[in-house]
């Protein structure tokens, strides 16, 4: 059974990015990302902390599933 990895604000951000999300603002220690596809906003909140709790990387994980192919995003998530 994979395993979610350990991954930082910044490489959860690096990864939305490449999936056409962009930086829409900023509160504290807290970055929300959006896209807008069809005139659907799309949002996810990210911490920008060193490392971020695997439940916290689990629930966006969840979050980003609603809006892309889990396939399309399982690789940067979780080990093989």
């Amino acid at each position: 059974m994979p395993k979610i990895k350990h991954l930082s604000g910044k490489e959860v951000i690096k990864i939305l990015k490449s999936l056409d999300f962009i930086v829409s603002r900023q509160k504290g220690s807290h970055i929300i990302l959006k896209r807008v596809i069809s005139s659907e906003e799309q949002i996810i909140l990210v911490p920008n902390h060193t490392t971020i709790d695997r439940g916290t990387l689990h629930s966006i994980y969840k979050k980003l599933m609603l809006y892309v192919n889990e396939s399309e995003i399982k690789e940067y998530f979780y080990t093989e």
